[in-house]
């Protein structure tokens, strides 16, 4: 198992049977709000918050700022939609979900039917190897493992619709006549996150020309590129891992509760750890199937409890300890750094890479969040999309500011490197500078070695 996959099976959020709809209003927050938010962590709200169920399209922050503001560029960050459990229960049914689109079919979008008949004509673009041997949609009666759903295709059709009336009907943010250069896509070589990829850009672009989509393959789910050999990074995250397990193993009440659920299905408690049967049971909470039963009892919402409230202990932790900190700075840093890079090109005038999307995993955007100090943000539900605008002022052309979305919130004034700006300025946003000098020098300065780069901080001595 590779190391974000391990991370990858501790951070998943449990799920529990729904007992009463939650408004589309109060599902869609991402920082707590004292109205709407449960007044104690409830795991069947976190849970329908994780889903991110389709409903009613949800109001945004996106494109938001004075009118003698240009937008620039907009980069865009995406976990891949709903998908179909990476792991299996051992001895019991898979939940029987239809991978299949069926455009009359809940969830709808009235794209959808348009979306299958494009992508079954077969993609004329070439994509960068290995992702021309993918399956550009979902279409299998029962899903394969970790494949995106209906529900998962509508979700990044609904983002693609939002970010185009904002950035393209409102801002304009590409020309009529634009050209495949403008458009940097960059996917994971996993089938959902290309179809996710997919089904967003058709949301979003006005023309869905084959001829101008080209998407290049990313091997590392921490979008590295060629800065990806970090030892000091592998090192807190195996300090993480451990304070994690020893946590663990401090919960008794966690230890019975597995116990009990492994002698219902009959395996030894370890091998059911092992299978991760929380990621299994949010396929059956978000496609309201029940959960898993033998003749030794049924699975219930009492066990998701005790999860639950373990991860919630462990997420308090792992913000204080701050292995886990240190782990993103440095497996945040080169998409951060490609992202300030193609910013400070579009700042000059040029006119490439106007809007880049990035089609990726939770696993990429946590770090992400954690490494901008956004310790607020839920963990990534499916679909989720964080966003960095890059204004101009009209006012004063040579001045650049950022803004950051994070599910249509603004969370700029979060963030470590801007969170005490607007105290200081009425703008809307954040200077770019402060972005450059976050992510050039003060990443490393808040490592606390000497390095002042991305080598020297991932080769650390003595650490």
């Amino acid at each position: 198992m590779d190391v974000l996959t391990a991370l990858l099976l501790v951070h998943l959020i449990p799920v529990s049977t729904p007992k009463n709809g939650m408004s589309s209003k109060s599902r869609k927050r991402i920082m707590p709000d004292p109205v709407t938010e449960p007044p104690v962590t409830d795991p069947v709200y976190e849970a329908l918050l994780y889903c991110n169920i389709p409903s009613v399209a949800e109001r945004s922050m996106e494109g938001h700022a004075p009118h003698h503001f240009k937008l620039v560029s907009v980069h865009v960050f995406i976990r891949h939609g709903d998908r179909y459990p990476l792991y299996v229960i051992p001895k019991t049914k898979r939940p029987e979900i239809d991978c299949t689109l069926v455009a009359n079919r809940k969830p709808y979008h009235p794209k959808l039917e348009a979306f299958v008949s494009h992508m079954s004509k077969g993609s004329g673009a070439s994509f960068e190897s290995p992702l021309n041997s993918l399956p550009l949609y979902p279409n299998h009666p029962l899903c394969e493992m970790g494949e995106l759903t209906q529900t998962g295709v509508v979700q990044h059709l609904q983002n693609g619709q939002l970010l185009r009336d904002i950035y393209l009907k409102k801002h304009k943010l590409l020309p009529n006549d634009w050209s495949a250069d403008q458009l940097y896509l960059e996917t994971t070589g996993k089938s959902r996150t290309l179809q996710s990829g997919l089904a967003l850009l058709y949301g979003f672009l006005p023309d869905f020309d084959w001829k101008k989509i080209y998407f290049r393959h990313q091997p590392s789910a921490l979008f590295c590129s060629g800065s990806c050999y970090c030892p000091v990074r592998n090192q807190y995250l195996e300090k993480e891992q451990r304070r994690q397990y020893l946590l663990r193993l401090k919960n008794s009440q966690l230890e019975k509760t597995y116990g009990e659920m492994a002698k219902i299905v009959d395996v030894p408690t370890k091998q059911l750890r092992a299978a991760n049967p929380i990621d299994s049971m949010l396929c059956h909470f978000c496609h309201n199937v029940s959960f898993p039963c033998t003749r030794n009892g049924c699975v219930d919402m009492e066990h998701f409890k005790v999860i639950k409230t373990h991860q919630i202990e462990d997420e308090r932790e792992r913000r204080e300890k701050k292995l886990y900190l240190g782990y993103s700075l440095l497996g945040a840093h080169p998409i951060l750094n490609q992202t300030i890079g193609r910013m400070q090109r579009a700042t000059e005038g040029r006119k490439e890479e106007l809007f880049a999307l990035y089609s990726a995993h939770d696993v990429t955007l946590s770090p992400v969040l954690s490494a901008l100090g956004l310790s607020e943000a839920r963990f990534p539900r499916f679909a989720a999309r964080l966003i960095f605008e890059l204004w101009q002022d009209r006012e004063k052309p040579s001045e650049h500011s950022v803004r950051i979305l994070y599910n249509g919130v603004d969370v700029t004034f979060h963030t470590s490197f801007c969170q005490d700006h607007h105290k200081r300025s009425p703008k809307p946003m954040c200077p770019l500078e402060n972005l450059v000098r976050f992510v050039k020098r003060d990443m490393f300065v808040a490592l606390g070695g000497s390095g002042t780069n991305y080598y020297d901080a991932c080769h650390r001595e003595g650490f």
